[in-house]
């Protein structure tokens, strides 16, 4: 045989095998039609309790100062005055952001400037509108949400 029937053999190959390929994954995916996917596992761990404290502990009120509070995901348990403790929504009322800092005794929302006090209400704008309640109490040492 001369070079071009070889040249002419491998891309006839070549084209078939690709035919085959492309019928092949046609089948494959006629053959799962209607089937439910499965989802893939899981990667990430829900939040985990407290150490030692109820399933829905946010903090211990150990660490949860007087004058003060901490940042616990989507919520902020704050201290007002000893053993009174307030949880608020950590969403600025401003333009959605959260508030991510508690420094003398107020909340901060970094984004706008917005400050909110201890008990949701705003101390400087932007925002015009307090902090929303979320529902917390005291369980044992722990704060839980409900």
């Amino acid at each position: 045989m001369n070079n071009s029937t070889t040249d002419n053999l491998d891309r006839r190959t070549v084209v078939a095998g690709a035919g085959i390929l492309a019928a092949a994954t046609a089948l494959t995916a006629c053959s799962t039609y209607g089937e439910t996917a499965t989802p893939p596992p899981a990667t990430a761990a829900p939040p985990a309790a407290q150490p030692g404290g109820p399933a829905n502990a946010l903090a211990k009120t150990a660490d949860i100062p007087v004058g003060g509070g901490v940042i616990v995901g989507a919520t902020v348990v704050t201290q007002p005055t000893a053993g009174t403790f307030v949880g608020l929504d950590s969403t600025c009322t401003h333009a959605g952001c959260k508030v991510t800092k508690i420094t003398d005794g107020a909340l901060e929302c970094v984004c706008h400037g917005s400050k909110f006090g201890l008990d949701g209400s705003v101390v400087t704008g932007p925002a015009k509108r307090p902090l929303a309640t979320k529902p917390v109490r005291v369980e044992g040492d722990s704060i839980v949400s409900g």
